[in-house]
């Protein structure tokens, strides 16, 4: 293992004395008189070691984010002093790390504007211009969504000191909210100045303070702990989300499916035959697929059918499957979908006092090539009386 992650103990219990100054005073002056030739000492994998035993203490995290970002202030330079390991060109690592670059060059575009726009908010073109600069910024929020379902899970897997990450995750959710509400404030006009402002220099302070955080903690500690390899089968994953600014090169094709030992490899996950029919027959939702000959293949069985479906349709052609008043729309569908002209169709219909949703949308394999039709038949009356917005548990 690396001199980067060898937390040393009696740093540690230094680190928790400071940090719990801190939580319980919210000044860390005293400590830092009669500690300083021990704030040069600190290296990276201390405070992942640190928040690891801070969260697992059950401190909150909203309390630990406000500590990190006091304790990064104090040892800002002895963090970003320490020789870093950089990442292999082109490697996973390193693509987030150019979309880090182009994230600071699109905020060094937004400041001027805003500086002028707080001096003038009335003015419409600044308005207009800042809200282009932000909806640019918003597309960086990618970056965090690559971190959490891809970087993330393979750490947990490698440390068993993860759970600053936990913390992290937190600030992205931050930064996301906070740049959702000032991109709302400037489409709908009605500016809550002081708000409105606080909001962009927390956006500024969080974005360049996760940065850091990344290139100086995070990811050299990882490039110690964790293979080359399985890194760089991280840039087809990054891939599949998109990254914001810059795209790995040289991106593989996606593993074929494979069969072994009872486990079907869909390429996103290993499961057995029984866990995809579970998994088909406990969507909320009417599923068969027709393939590209025409001919029935399957159908889900919830526990609530739509449309009856018997084992004796398999192999049947879809057009004897639908009345003869209806058949020369599938047709038409099945047709425009084969040619490539279209890719889904929607229908509604009211049904014994329920409101049906019908859809069909084209398969195609990785080189585009028809392979089929999945219809999707759903009852969405509840769907469709949704309002306003539901986010806590109420059972």
């Amino acid at each position: 293992m690396s001199e980067f992650t060898k937390t040393n103990e009696k740093r540690l219990i230094k680190l928790k004395e400071l940090s719990k100054l801190i939580l319980d005073t919210g000044n860390a002056h005293s400590f830092v008189i009669t500690n300083k030739d021990f704030i040069p000492s600190v290296i990276p994998g201390d405070f992942i070691a640190l928040f690891d035993s801070l969260v697992k203490e059950g401190y909150p995290v909203e309390d630990l984010k406000k500590l990190a970002s006091k304790l990064l202030n104090i040892f800002h330079i002895s963090i970003e002093t320490y020789p870093r390991i950089e990442p292999p060109t082109d490697s996973f690592l390193a693509v987030l790390e150019q979309n880090n670059r182009e994230m600071v060059l699109v905020l060094d575009e937004i400041r001027p504007v805003f500086k002028a726009f707080v001096k003038d908010p009335g003015n419409d073109a600044l308005q207009t211009k800042l809200l282009s600069k932000f909806k640019q910024l918003e597309v960086f929020v990618k970056h965090y969504t690559i971190k959490e379902n891809v970087l993330f899970p393979a750490i947990e897997k490698a440390w068993p000191d993860y759970r600053c990450l936990q913390v992290m995750w937190s600030i992205h959710d931050d930064i996301r909210a906070n740049i959702k509400f000032v991109i709302a404030q400037l489409e709908n006009g009605s500016i809550e100045i002081k708000q409105f402002n606080r909001c962009v220099g927390d956006i500024f302070f969080s974005m360049m303070a996760i940065k850091f955080r990344e290139e100086h903690i995070l990811f050299p500690v990882i490039l110690s702990t964790i293979d080359e390899e399985e890194l760089q089968a991280m840039n087809r994953l990054g891939f599949e989300i998109g990254y914001p600014y810059i795209q790995p090169r040289n991106i593989t094709e996606e593993e074929q499916v494979s069969v072994a030992d009872g486990f079907i490899n869909l390429g996103t996950g290993i499961l057995k035959a029984e866990q995809i029919k579970l998994i088909f027959n406990h969507l909320p939702v009417d599923i068969t697929y027709v393939d590209e000959h025409n001919k029935v293949q399957y159908f889900s069985t919830p526990p609530k059918r739509i449309f009856p479906r018997t084992v004796a349709i398999i192999g049947r052609e879809v057009k004897n499957c639908h009345p003869p008043e209806s058949v020369h729309v599938v047709e038409k569908i099945v047709e425009s979908f084969r040619s490539g002209e279209k890719d889904d169709a929607s229908f509604w219909i009211r049904m014994k006092g329920e409101f049906i949703l019908i859809q069909y949308f084209a398969v195609r394999d990785q080189s585009g090539n028809y392979k089929g039709v999945i219809e999707v038949s759903q009852e969405i009356s509840g769907i469709k009386a949704l309002e306003g917005e539901k986010r806590l548990l109420d059972w």
